[in-house]
């Protein structure tokens, strides 16, 4: 088959969901357009975006012609989106690509359920030709949840459905600029460096990695730390905490643009997780790529994300484990950079230059059967 037309389509468009649309968009060996919103309100972007972007669809389609596949993300409502442009759309073959769920994702603190965000994603997987997940960790916690879920339903429970969405889902890994993070220039200083490079926000655990460092600077070990990742209107306590604790120690606070998050990942020695929600790990993916040790949970994707044999080394168990392998790292600084330096090959897996051709396959093989 030449050449596609796909519509990559976000109503979240920002942070890494905006890096992995224009990654593939660079990447592919298509024609790919992207559609997208703002990468705020994300509640609203699910209920309503759709509505907004069906226009912009179908004028994509009658300046340029038919698309020949979409590959929406997880905010999307696609039984919507197929609806407001079931003219445009027509014929063509739909992905649906979860960077994340709104079932299995860690409430806020004293924030109450709302099953609506969930149903989007169940129902959005139900009309799609494809289910997409971005790690096989992903793919099961989504589908050891969702019969429980559908069982709280009232009655007509879509029985049957979700083993027939089960079979026909397949796990493609986010892509990642891995190529630029192997060739930032390493600039290892006298202290090795602890990078922190994650969301401030609940989910990414600040006050674990606070605790972690606080114990580290007390117990007298030499070390910088670098405070990078996206900030919010809310700034947790832990950042004023190791501000204060760490003093000139701190060689980093706040967002880095692209070519000094590079320079960063160049400097640092150590990277750190304490997430307790974590579906992919673009974050750990650069800083490992770009020859940093992970200090990183042993739970969610990151037992997935390194290798067996280094597990024993990288992963840790509660508070004093990770306290324990931050130590060792620091302590034993050429005997984790020889690690480090192993898993960096592992990381070249997530390159667009691998992940790409993936993702074209797919859409190409769908849009074959949709025009048979």
């Amino acid at each position: 088959m030449s050449t596609l037309r796909i519509a990559v389509v976000d109503p979240y468009l920002g942070g890494s969901h905006r890096a992995w649309a224009e990654g593939y968009a660079a990447a592919s060996s298509h024609d790919v357009e992207v559609f997208g919103l703002p990468g705020t309100h994300w509640k609203w972007r699910m209920q309503g975006g759709h509505v907004t972007l069906a226009p912009r669809l179908a004028e994509a389609v009658d300046r340029n012609g038919p698309f020949d596949a979409v590959l929406a993300t997880s905010t999307t409502n696609l039984p919507g989106l197929l609806g407001c442009a079931r003219d445009a759309l027509a014929g063509a073959a739909v992905v649906l690509y979860l960077h994340e769920n709104q079932l299995t994702f860690p409430r806020p603190p004293h924030e109450a359920e709302d099953l609506t965000y969930a149903m989007i994603n169940w129902t959005s997987m139900v009309v799609a030709d494809r289910v997409v997940f971005n790690s096989e960790f992903h793919r099961r916690d989504w589908f050891g949840a969702v019969r429980g879920f559908l069982r709280r339903m009232p009655d007509q429970r879509h029985d049957g459905l979700v083993d027939a969405v089960e079979a026909s889902s397949l796990v493609l890994p986010v892509g990642v600029d891995v190529a630029s993070s192997v060739s930032a220039p390493r600039e290892r200083g006298r202290r090795p460096v602890v990078l922190w490079n994650h969301r401030w926000e609940y989910d990414t655990g600040p006050d674990e990695f606070a605790d972690a460092i606080d114990s580290l600077v007390r117990s007298g070990v030499e070390f910088d730390v670098a405070l990078a990742g996206e900030r919010f209107t809310t700034e947790p306590a832990a950042l004023g905490r190791l501000r204060e604790l760490l003093g000139d120690r701190l060689v980093h606070d706040g967002h880095a643009a692209p070519d000094e998050y590079r320079r960063l990942l160049g400097r640092s020695d150590v990277v750190v997780s304490t997430a307790v929600q974590e579906f992919f790990g673009i974050s750990i993916t650069e800083a490992v790529a770009a020859g940093a040790f992970p200090v990183v949970p042993n739970r969610l994707v990151y037992p997935e994300r390194i290798p067996p044999e280094h597990h024993a080394d990288c992963l840790y168990d509660g508070a004093d484990g990770l306290v324990e392998r931050l130590r060792w790292a620091l302590t034993h600084r050429e005997a984790a950079a020889r690690i480090a330096d192993a898993l960096t090959a592992v990381m070249a897996a997530c390159d667009w230059s691998t992940v790409a051709p993936a993702y074209d396959a797919l859409l190409t093989d769908l849009a074959v059967v949709r025009s048979v």
